[in-house]
């Protein structure tokens, strides 16, 4: 299993994790065209975390700086306006600041309703930060078989970068 994102795509989420540190960034990347444009596209979203901590702290007990949660309509209108484009949900992305780089029982938990992922054929993008510093990135899929997220492959794309 493989996942292919265009560098333009890692720099963008590199740039979101950087700027939302030290707390978790979270995103989504897109394939398709997008005002006439095609390509890969970055979706920066609000991590909403440190809000439904303070209202509520035993629903939510961690803070945004271990955590993230995405405002359900905002991801919902997302994905409808994907659909209706005719475009692809390629991975999600978030980060873990001073933590390393896996996909833990809560990045699970968020993506899985009844055990099962509500988008299987996307790719899970975690990226780690230390001390303010991008420290490394993993990518996992879902597989059926183990009824599981493994990790998997990132292929990195320069389309553009070399052009003459």
């Amino acid at each position: 299993m493989t996942c292919v994102i265009s560098k333009n795509c890692l720099d963008e989420m590199f740039r979101h994790a950087l700027e939302a540190y030290p707390e978790e960034c979270c995103g989504i990347v897109i394939n398709g065209s997008i005002n006439g444009v095609d390509g890969q596209f970055v979706r920066c979203f609000q991590n909403i975390q440190n809000r439904l901590h303070l209202e509520d702290p035993l629903r939510y007990p961690s803070p945004a700086s271990i955590a993230y949660t995405v405002d359900r309509a905002d991801a919902d209108s997302v994905f409808s306006s994907i659909k209706e484009n005719g475009q692809t949900l390629t991975a999600f992305y978030h980060s873990h600041p001073d933590h390393p780089a896996f996909f833990s029982e809560e990045d699970k938990a968020a993506q899985t309703v009844f055990g099962e992922p509500e988008f299987p054929d996307t790719a899970q993008i975690v990226i780690a930060l230390c001390g303010g510093a991008i420290s490394c990135i993993k990518c996992f899929k879902w597989d059926p078989t183990t009824k599981d997220f493994g990790q998997c492959r990132l292929k990195i794309e320069f389309i553009g970068y070399f052009d003459s």
